[in-house]
């Protein structure tokens, strides 16, 4: 690498060794979710008393961030969001494997899923949907002891520039405003 093209910065995706070989994939880089990957707000071991789907439970909903309460599932945001209006869903019993769920608890997750996917379609008119769930922490899930699906709304240009040079994540309102949007929506919207 010459002195040229360390000031042009273009070098160091071609330097070998140091970011890779090119491969033709554009990435989208989020350091800002660093502080979630070093293990802000996890649990420390994967008992249900250290679970932070379990202690939500416990709080009233606008604390807890929570959107929807059922029989056997429940529905909250993202405290570390993709996009905004990111929620999850979740068994209320803990358990880390989805084939460990009831046949009650499954229809009710699923049934959760679709309404959020309404909510969120009525309150934010998104262009389309991430719909997920990750098993085991090698898989990349952030709480692995207890199974939670993800519904992320997504717009056409969600992913800026401004995550990239200004270390910055555009959410358009607080989370506890989104909650109660998607809160006060659901029961007309879910329906």
């Amino acid at each position: 690498m010459t002195a040229d093209d360390a000031a042009s910065g273009g070098a160091l995706e071609d330097a070998a060794g140091l970011a890779g070989d090119r491969d033709g994939f554009e990435r989208l880089w989020t350091p800002h979710r660093m502080v979630y990957i070093g293990g802000q707000d996890k649990p420390a071991d994967d008992t249900a008393a250290a679970c932070p789907f379990e202690r939500v439970q416990g709080l009233p909903d606008a604390e807890g961030l929570v959107v929807h309460r059922g029989e056997t599932a429940f529905v909250v945001m993202n405290l570390y969001p993709y996009s905004p209006g990111h929620v999850m869903v979740c068994p209320n019993r803990h358990v880390s494997s989805y084939v460990d769920l009831t046949p009650a608890e499954t229809v009710e997750v699923a049934q959760a899923t679709q309404a959020a996917v309404r909510v969120l379609t009525s309150v934010s008119a998104p262009h389309g949907f991430n719909i997920g769930m990750n098993q085991g922490a090698v898989a990349g899930a952030g709480i692995a002891a207890h199974l939670h699906q993800h519904v992320v709304p997504r717009w056409g240009g969600d992913s800026n520039f401004l995550p990239i040079i200004a270390q910055t994540k555009a959410v358009p309102e607080l989370l506890s405003d989104t909650r109660q949007r998607l809160a006060d929506a659901w029961d007309a919207a879910s329906a």
